[in-house]
């Protein structure tokens, strides 16, 4: 199937503003908040986004300065790093940031071709699984934002793209892992915001991981852990997988401790 960059970007503009909404009102003090990604407020979950935003534009504008700068930055503590070096941003200063970046982004990507291939950290990427990073980037530090505040956010079908991430990186998470991905098959079977049942893999396989779409999502972005969450994982493949899952690029990351969110926070 065809992929519609028009829709990605439409998609990734709704999931934006949805972050954009959660932050609108935030003061000097209040951005400060702490999240429950370890040592990182509100600020940082922001200056993150726009930060690799810029990259992940000068990557298709400018693929070898691109390089250049991922090589010459590289390290485990980089996004730290980034965080540290914009600490001193305001609320209104880091929303603007945010915004800008995120719109040069989509302005961009609007006349790129799905199929482009641009580099990154790791493997070069398509265009199109470029702009579903992005969105999913922007949905889990969303989550982390939306956590922080104690706010409730209601899933909408735009998850599928993380969903899908999710499942194609699936021999990545085991590579991190210095693993090697598993031959035997794994069907993911999931229900979306709308009751619409998403399936990828072998319809056949023994290994399975079946349940609601945002469990899933929140898992393979290790915003929850899996004991957390009602997802039916199934056969020693799917289990080992489900357990290291990472459908974000970067070092190994620690994940949620069981019980930090019950069910019931989600």
């Amino acid at each position: 199937m065809a992929v519609s960059m028009t829709a990605l970007l439409d998609d990734l503009q709704a999931e934006t503003d949805a972050v954009g909404a959660l932050v609108a009102r935030l003061d000097d003090d209040s951005i400060s908040t702490p999240t429950p990604s370890l040592g990182w407020d509100i600020r940082d979950q922001l200056t993150h986004l726009a930060f690799f935003d810029e990259l992940a534009r000068q990557a298709a504008v400018d693929p070898t300065e691109f390089r250049r700068v991922a090589e010459a930055e590289a390290g485990t503590d980089h996004p730290d790093r980034v965080a540290a070096e914009h600490a001193h941003m305001g609320a209104a200063e880091v929303r603007s940031w945010f915004l800008q970046a995120r719109q040069e982004f989509i302005d961009t990507f609007r006349t790129l071709d799905p199929s482009a291939r641009l580099p990154w950290y790791g493997p070069d990427m398509s265009a199109a699984t470029s702009v579903t990073a992005r969105l999913l980037e922007t949905w889990a530090h969303g989550q982390d934002i939306a956590d922080a505040l104690g706010v409730r956010r209601e899933p909408t079908d735009r998850l599928r793209h993380v969903a899908h991430l999710g499942v194609r990186t699936a021999g990545f998470s085991f590579a991190l892992h210095g693993r090697a991905a598993p031959s035997a098959p794994v069907r993911v079977e999931l229900v979306g915001p709308s009751g619409d049942v998403w399936t990828w893999g072998d319809a056949d396989a023994a290994d399975r991981v079946s349940g609601d779409a945002l469990d899933f999502c929140l898992v393979v972005t290790q915003r929850r852990n899996v004991a957390d969450t009602d997802l039916e994982v199934v056969g020693p493949v799917a289990t080992e997988w489900i357990s290291i899952a990472q459908a974000f690029a970067g070092e190994p990351g620690p994940g949620r401790a069981p019980g930090a969110f019950p069910r019931s926070k989600r």
